[in-house]
């Protein structure tokens, strides 16, 4: 930082050692010093006693400006009345006028315009009677002269105070954009967290769900043939494997990993490696795909797409019963895309979209973020039917 960034930081952060200095400043040169010099006309501790009046209360300028100010103005009364001699101390006038204007209230602003014009006519009117000059020109001359500088002192101290109120609402606005910044990181971090809990759930619905059906056939199916257990029991390993490396990945975001950010999520093209893991636990599936995308729907829509599909065989798994079959249809059309589950299992014992479990609660929530839609219910003839509804994004 440089030298004259570094005085203008430390002028701005301890403006009351500024104004202490300042004030002791003005007295020292214009009050003390020059109530010295004067002193050896006979008037020493006159000019002493006004000249530190009207010079030390600019030591509280802009912490109490209107009482420094009506000290000041009383001491040039005095002065007024006492002495018809100009004092060097009287440079506090503009100082006093600059001061009201920037630091006080609007009242007080316009009082010390007001008093500095009153002090500018007494002084023209005492400095013309003690120059031996009673005309009117010179008094209407000496009035203008120090009404000027009245009025610029006050433009001045204006344009700073119009200055500080602007950089003062900036400053505030500032601060209430960095608390709404801060409140919309923590809505963004509480919704991945949402997020995150929706994949938790899916995940490990799904992976217990296959790995249960097929841990209970693979007792049964062990008494007759070991074979199939062994490839019922390889079968939940890789469950499990898949399952586990999911988890790691959704742990890794959580605790900010690189890696497990990089890791591609499941899109659609991923559905028949998802048909054919759950088809390995017995459940019959049987799988069409009609069209084809006229748009490419957004990465997160292909990943509600397969998660929503992903929970609705979980659900035909776990409620739907023995001896299932399943039907999968995806079909793409010129709004999107059309998703459709049945089974013609139990199809009472399902979940319903009312229901306030994780399940077709967390899928219609999902789906809902890209304008789409679900339908769940019990089918009339037995079963249920799960319809996923994703339209394509608008340009």
């Amino acid at each position: 930082m440089t030298p004259h960034r570094t005085i203008d930081k430390w002028i701005r952060e301890n403006p009351n050692k500024v104004d202490l200095i300042f004030g002791l400043g003005i007295w020292l040169v214009f009050g003390f010093l020059a109530g010295i010099m004067l002193g050896v006309s006979g008037n020493g501790w006159t000019m002493f006693v006004l000249g530190s009046l009207q010079t030390l209360p600019l030591i509280w300028r802009r912490r109490r400006p209107a009482p420094a100010a009506g000290i000041i103005v009383f001491a040039h009364l005095i002065q007024v009345v006492v002495t018809s001699e100009l004092l060097p101390s009287q440079i506090a006038v503009p100082i006093t006028v600059y001061t009201l204007a920037a630091f006080g209230k609007r009242w007080e602003s316009f009082a010390g315009l007001a008093a500095g014009f009153v002090g500018a006519l007494l002084a023209s009117v005492r400095v013309g009677v003690w120059a031996g000059g009673n005309s009117l020109e010179g008094m209407v001359l000496n009035f203008i002269g120090l009404g000027l500088v009245v009025l610029v002192a006050w433009t001045f101290g204006d344009l700073a105070r119009t200055r500080r109120l602007t950089l003062q609402t900036l400053e505030d606005r500032t601060r209430r954009l960095e608390t709404e910044r801060e409140q919309e990181r923590a809505l963004a971090a509480a919704d991945e967290r949402n997020h995150i809990a929706r994949e938790m759930h899916d995940i490990v619905a799904h992976s217990l769900s296959v790995i249960i059906t097929q841990s209970d056939g693979a007792r049964y199916a062990s008494e007759h043939d070991p074979g199939i257990a062994r490839e019922t029991l390889a079968t939940i390993a890789q469950t499990g494997r898949s399952s586990l490396q999911e988890m790691r990945r959704l742990l890794g975001v959580l605790r900010g990993g690189e890696e497990a950010s990089t890791r591609p999520l499941p899109t659609l093209v991923d559905v028949p490696e998802l048909l054919e893991t759950t088809g390995k636990s017995g459940l019959e599936i049987r799988y069409s795909q009609e069209g084809t995308a006229q748009r490419a729907l957004p990465a997160g829509a292909e990943l509600t797409a397969y998660r929503a599909l992903q929970e609705a065989l979980t659900n035909v798994l776990k409620h739907a019963g023995p001896s299932t079959t399943a039907s999968v249809s995806l079909v793409w059309n010129s709004k999107g895309l059309q998703l459709a589950i049945s089974d013609n299992g139990r199809g009472a014992g399902a979940l319903s979209t009312s229901d306030a479990g994780q399940g077709l609660l967390g899928m219609a929530e999902r789906v809902a973020l890209y304008d789409g839609r679900v339908q769940a219910e019990p089918k009339a003839g037995g079963g249920f039917h799960v319809d996923v509804f994703i339209p394509y994004t608008e340009d």
